[in-house]
């Protein structure tokens, strides 16, 4: 047999976060636990389908009309008009005067992909600042992409909290019209958001520098319970008359992460610019994967469209995000009863799916060799994998961590 032409391949390596679910697997302790992979779970540990998720798509099998035409390109008129009035707000000013074009794509990742080539072709600066820290995906799709990735100062380790002037002295010294990344709500890593009063100064220094903002909205929702405060920071962006670029996910706040169902607006100064930058979103898209798939966009639609539905979403919603507040309160009191040495406070204060724990690398391998707990090694545990029964083992972990490991 002659030899593979791909012999001189070398073999990658796990990607940081899914393999964490990996190595979980192989472990056969009854007492392991990941929390490294970002997917909500009930309190005994299990996926969650929405029950209105589980309504809209009896109500779209149980349509005979329903057909598996290919979508147009830009996929579902009405997913996309929905979801930009979801995140601009239904009376955003943008929206009626249609200077918002808005694209289904392939969840987040797609969204931002999508995005970030329109700018690698037809915007006059191809750099984009993105937060140190940041989601480890950032990076590699953006340079993908064509744009060259710079990082601003986000957090900061001593306080556990937001580096605000380390991120006003970056963006404040980037080039005029530079990209920035920003995260609408629930930081990915950190769970650290900027408070009202600090976006409105980010904004103001964008604009004055013509910076463009690319929010990546993954958690609407799911952060504080509330859809209306979680896209606050996008809103204000959208209400000055600037533009901006949004990518959206549907699959944290309804739970839809396999039907990778995700939306690209960009918000341009008038409908006519509008109407243009959807027809080079089309170029985009075509050559990439032709046009988006049908199932999970229909099931938000289905859902944003009607009153009732829309109302029992935010009950479920709301219900998930407490679920992990209340998991926040009870690992923090955890640590206070066990005398844990060191300031926990963030746990609380920091929000959404996510907490940087402060843990180190050789912490972290510690709990995993002793206590079979799986995260990545920056110390980021997702709240959500949690639950009142596995509390009390993690707050043990953290705790001999803390004594013996560091």
């Amino acid at each position: 047999m002659a030899d593979s032409v791909f012999n001189h391949v070398v073999r990658a390596p796990e990607d940081p976060i899914l393999g964490v679910t990996v190595a979980y697997n192989k472990d056969t302790s009854p007492n392991k636990l990941n929390l490294g992979v970002g997917a909500y779970r009930t309190e005994e540990g299990k996926p969650l389908v929405l029950s209105v998720v589980r309504q809209a798509e009896q109500s779209l099998v149980n349509d005979p009309s329903r057909v598996k035409e290919y979508l147009p390109i830009i996929g579902l008129a009405e997913f996309n008009k929905l979801s930009a009035k979801l995140i601009c707000g239904a009376d955003s000013p943008a929206i009626q005067e249609n200077r918002v074009t808005t694209v289904q794509c392939l969840s987040g990742t797609g969204s931002l992909r999508v995005g970030g080539e329109f700018l690698a072709r037809h915007y006059h600066e191809r750099t984009i600042y993105i937060p140190q820290p940041t989601w480890g995906n950032h990076p590699k799709v953006f340079t993908l992409a064509g744009l060259s990735v710079k990082y601003y100062r986000y957090y900061d380790p001593g306080t556990r909290g937001l580096d605000f002037q380390g991120l006003l002295e970056d963006l404040g010294s980037a080039p005029s019209g530079a990209v920035v990344l920003l995260h609408a709500c629930a930081h990915n890593p950190t769970g650290v958001d900027p408070t009202v009063e600090q976006w409105e100064q980010i904004r103001q220094l964008m604009r004055s520098k013509q910076l463009l903002p690319f929010f990546d909205s993954a958690y609407q929702g799911f952060a504080s319970g509330s859809l209306d405060a979680d896209a606050q920071s996008v809103r204000m962006f959208v209400a000055d008359g600037g533009e901006c670029l949004v990518a959206q996910s549907y699959a944290k706040n309804m739970g839809l992460y396999g039907e990778r169902v995700g939306a690209l607006s960009i918000v341009c100064k008038t409908s006519d610019v509008a109407g243009k930058v959807e027809s080079q979103l089309k170029l985009v898209i075509r050559p990439m994967y032709s046009n988006p798939p049908l199932h999970g966009a229909s099931i938000v639609a289905t859902i944003l469209r009607d009153k009732d539905m829309y109302n029992e979403w935010t009950i479920e919603l709301k219900a998930m995000a407490d679920r992990i507040i209340s998991m926040r309160h009870q690992l923090f009191e955890a640590l206070k009863t066990r005398g844990t040495p060191g300031d926990w406070s963030h746990i609380i204060k920091q929000i959404g799916m996510f907490t940087f724990t402060g843990l180190n690398s050789e912490q972290v391998a510690f709990m995993r060799q002793e206590y079979h707990i799986y995260m990545t090694s920056d110390g980021r545990i997702s709240m959500a994998g949690l639950s009142s029964r596995t509390v009390p083992h993690l707050a043990d972990a953290i705790h001999a961590a803390v004594t013996r490991a560091s």
